[in-house]
């Protein structure tokens, strides 16, 4: 786990001077990412001129100084690599077979001499979460990747002299990239909460750079300055095997079991993330199953005494029945208000909630106890259809394909007292989906032209109907593949990344192993939902590992913050109507916005605008235009 940056020169000077240049902007790029690897750094240009690399390293397999970055194959390629190949030493051994020796114990030499191997398929054989580049000196080219589901940042900016790359936006910057807004994204956030352009994941929150997209690999040619960007895996969503459901169940603890497993290969301390829910109380029950020798599991939690969604009595059954060592917080609103900017900072682009600060902090939690990696229960919602909205497409999708399963499931929804609204508006979404996914489109265009807050002449400069997207949605699948793949889940672990990357830490999600996932999606919706419940096959796989109360839990929650609680003390709303302010003087809002009174709402509000433009002007105040 590290930050990277580079920078592809089409064109270089052979002199001293142009090269000293070049490494001092490699350097400068590098040392904006020095959060994200604070235990090393290292620097390396081409004798050519066409390449420079830099790297800030967070030591975690391997920690001696040869599994140090960049590294270097056989006098032709050179690598950076940010993440980790949890699938390591399985391909290690592989690779020994075919006549590789290796000079450490690193994962990061395996993930070389994969593609000296096996070429751009290399990829196909990964299990990790990765964001690398690898520089051809024979072939003169550049080769990077970024992982299956997009846990690894890489973005890049491309014109006629040079294509430069980084961990994040910020080195980018320090690159002399222009910091330019996208303000119809912006636009989209202030109105209906959305940071994502579905259709267009190169697009991002700043124009001007690029976002390799999740499961994508990009070539850049020096010969002709030309840039090809290619996707290397995708997930079917469309194939059911005939499975029983003892098989199902049997095969879903077995690839989640493989998937922990391999996730707690570490040469430092080792910890976990405890909300109290299921899903992260799986992670535990599992490392505890994989880990019997260990007598003391470290885990990290927030809890907030008095609030209603206080999860304190969860997580301390899970504790007392896992014999955890369990470390809590409980961030306080004058500590978000005192690191807001530095949270906007780092996390450069507008954010959904407080929740995410509430994780930043259990991530600071960890490190200041020496816990340099966290396994965390992220991923399993969206392939599993953990949230209660899925319940609809569950129902729409028996409507269309087995309506006379359709009564018996709707009475055991609502006998399970699940959140559920069902009405003549579903029985037509589910005949007419293609129609159904236009409506929901122009609704959100409505939203976006009928906001009374918005400043008009922003509005109508910057609304684009081309940024909203609403997939058909013929079965629950579909609904899976959009949340999982398209709008959902890479803003999930965006958060997570840069959260964790903040501190110095590493979060690793076993819900997301692609052979998990993959195995998820070809299962029928009915061992996803089942007699009223969410993620039914992972409550049975799970039965004999938790607490019953914690396997069978109706509510979802995971480290809720009193958010609305906060938006209504004093110095929060003094905070929020600054904030306001700046986007006023900026023509982003109305002045009239000023007078109106705030209005408090807890994190999954759909009107939660206050908040949305607390966090826009902090995020234009910490990484915005300069």
């Amino acid at each position: 786990m590290c930050g990277i940056s580079g920078i592809i020169q089409f064109h270089p000077s052979e002199s001293t001077g142009a090269r000293e240049e070049l490494l001092a902007r490699t350097r400068k790029m590098t040392d904006m990412l020095s959060h994200r690897g604070p235990d090393g750094e290292g620097f390396w240009i081409s004798e050519s001129g066409y390449a420079s690399f830099g790297h800030r390293r967070l030591s975690i397999i391997d920690l001696s100084a040869a599994a140090g970055q960049p590294m270097h194959l056989k006098n032709r390629y050179t690598i950076v690599c940010n993440g980790e190949l949890y699938n390591y030493l399985e391909l290690r051994e592989d690779l020994k077979k075919e006549g590789y020796h290796f000079q450490t114990q690193s994962d990061t030499e395996v993930l070389l001499c994969a593609y000296d191997f096996f070429g751009e398929d290399c990829l196909k054989h990964f299990d990790g979460m990765f964001a690398f580049a690898i520089w051809d000196d024979l072939e003169k080219t550049l080769f990077a990747a970024r992982d299956r589901f997009g846990e690894k940042p890489f973005y890049y900016s491309f014109n006629e002299k040079e294509f430069c790359f980084g961990s994040e936006r910020k080195a980018l910057w320090a690159n002399a990239i222009q910091k330019k807004i996208n303000y119809p994204l912006l636009l989209n956030f202030l109105v209906l909460g959305q940071t994502e352009t579905p259709l267009d994941k190169t697009i991002n929150y700043y124009q001007g750079l690029y976002s390799l997209p999740p499961a994508h690999f990009i070539k850049v040619f020096i010969q002709d300055a030309s840039l090809q960007m290619q996707q290397y895996w995708d997930c079917n969503k469309e194939g059911h095997i005939k499975i029983s459901d003892s098989d199902a169940i049997e095969r879903f603890r077995h690839l989640f079991a493989v998937s922990v497993k391999r996730r707690l290969r570490s040469d430092v301390r080792l910890g976990t993330s405890l909300s109290g829910g299921l899903d992260s109380s799986s992670v535990v029950a599992m490392m505890r199953k994989l880990q019997s020798d260990n007598p003391g599991i470290e885990s990290f939690s927030a809890v907030f005494p008095g609030f209603q969604k206080d999860e304190s009595s969860y997580i301390g059954m899970m504790s007392q029945a896992m014999g955890l060592e369990n470390f809590q917080i409980s961030p306080k609103v004058d500590d978000f208000i005192r690191e807001f900017e530095k949270l906007c900072y780092y996390q450069e682009e507008p954010f959904s909630s407080s929740n995410i600060y509430v994780q930043y902090k259990v991530y600071e939690s960890a490190v200041s106890r020496g816990v340099k990696v966290l396994l965390d229960g992220q991923g399993a919602d969206e392939t599993l259809a953990g949230y209660s909205k899925y319940l609809h497409w569950y129902l729409q999708e028996l409507i269309r394909r087995k309506v006379r399963s359709f009564p018996s499931a709707l009475r055991s929804i609502r006998s399970n007292k699940q959140d559920l609204r069902w009405g003549w508006k579903n029985y037509l979404a589910a005949f007419f989906p293609a129609q159904t996914a236009i409506r929901l489109e122009k609704r959100e265009l409505k939203k976006l032209k009928a906001q009374p807050d918005i400043h008009p002449e922003f509005k109508e400069q910057w609304l684009d109907r081309q940024t909203l997207f609403k997939p058909m949605v013929l079965k629950l699948n579909d609904m899976l593949y959009f949340n999982s793949f398209q709008s959902g889940l890479e803003e999930l672990l965006r958060f997570a990344d840069r959260n964790s990357m903040a501190h110095g830490a590493e979060i690793r999600l076993p819900f997301i192993s692609h052979e998990l996932v993959e195995f998820a999606f070809e299962l029928p919706s009915q061992l996803k939902i089942r007699e009223g419940w969410t993620k039914w096959i992972l409550r049975k796989a799970m039965e004999n590992e938790l607490p019953e109360d914690i396997t069978w839990r109706k509510d979802k929650i995971g480290f809720e913050s009193p958010q609305k609680a906060w938006m209504e003390n004093k110095h929060m709303q003094e905070f929020i109507h600054e904030a306001k302010r700046k986007l006023v003087n900026e023509k982003i809002l109305r002045g009239e916005v000023l007078s109106k009174k705030i209005q408090p709402h807890d994190v999954h509000a759909a009107e939660n605008f206050d908040w949305r433009y607390l966090v826009a002007a902090g995020c234009m105040a910490a990484n915005g235009p300069v």
